[in-house]
């Protein structure tokens, strides 16, 4: 005998301290698809340029770079040329640097869709984090005419590690856009911070200058930067140099550590999503 009582889902709350239930997050990654797949569109909709503009932000950056930085004040790039030397470098901070600001605005963004369905909230700063992936595999593709341009081979297995290095930057740009998207809910004026400290934190990681620039002394204090390791080692495996694996083994333990503390942050604060938005 069968029942004819239709199946209901029941919502409860959990522990404040758990992390994100990652069984429930796997239900919905159809949703995960679907959000990403929106913020493509919606960024390249109605656009002159389309998908150029994820070039045109690094290479305008590195002209300008090569420019003030290359030839005025002459710093050096360890015997690369300098506009690839830069533009190697503005390729995984761009992902980051923009994966963070949307990741870290996303729910606020979302707010209307957030205080009417019930869907893992976490999908929508890893969305936003993911839409970022289309504009680096665009802007990574510039890189080989400009090789060309400058007459430099890349290295043999050059693009081995690209899949490691943004995964690593994938997971430290989704780790603090858990901690930072549920902070601008409850503060909004954190919101505003953002871009400063993204600013800031550019010019103390090695894009415009290698490594070897700062002083012994200091090194260590750059190092804890975690994508100082991230850029130099897709600079060096671009360009057949050593590559820091214990730099990148710090980077990523940094980028679990903010995903886990963030994800129970994140959990912490969203039952509250819908009463503060």
């Amino acid at each position: 005998m069968t029942s004819d009582r239709e199946p209901f889902l029941v919502i409860e709350p959990s522990p404040a301290w758990r992390p994100v239930d990652l069984r429930e997050v796997w239900r919905y990654r159809e949703l995960l698809y679907f959000f990403v797949w929106r913020d493509v569109k919606v960024r390249y909709k109605q656009t002159v340029l389309g998908v150029a503009w994820a070039v045109i932000q690094p290479l305008f950056a590195m002209i300008i770079f090569a420019f003030f930085f290359g030839r005025v004040a002459k710093l050096p790039s360890d015997g690369i040329p300098y506009p690839l030397f830069c533009y190697a470098g503005l390729l995984p901070w761009t992902f980051f640097a923009n994966a963070l600001a949307n990741g870290s605005q996303s729910l606020l963004g979302s707010s209307n869709l957030v205080t009417k369905v019930y869907f893992p909230r976490i999908l929508v700063p890893a969305a936003a984090v993911a839409t970022g992936l289309v504009d680096f595999a665009f802007a990574l593709l510039m890189l080989v005419p400009l090789m060309w341009w400058k007459s430099t081979a890349p290295a043999a297995g050059a693009f081995a590690m690209v899949p490691l290095l943004i995964l690593i930057t994938f997971l430290l740009a989704f780790g603090l856009s858990t901690w930072l998207s549920a902070l601008i809910v409850r503060y909004r004026d954190v919101r505003h911070v953002v871009p400063f400290v993204i600013q800031i934190w550019m010019f103390a990681t090695p894009i415009i200058y290698p490594l070897s620039f700062i002083p012994s002394k200091w090194r260590w204090a750059v190092s804890l930067n975690p994508m100082a390791a991230v850029v130099e080692a897709f600079r060096a495996s671009i360009f057949g140099r050593p590559v820091d694996s214990a730099g990148l083994l710090y980077a990523a333990v940094v980028a679990l550590i903010l995903i886990a503390s963030g994800s129970i942050y994140f959990r912490r604060l969203e039952r509250l999503f819908a009463d503060v938005m």
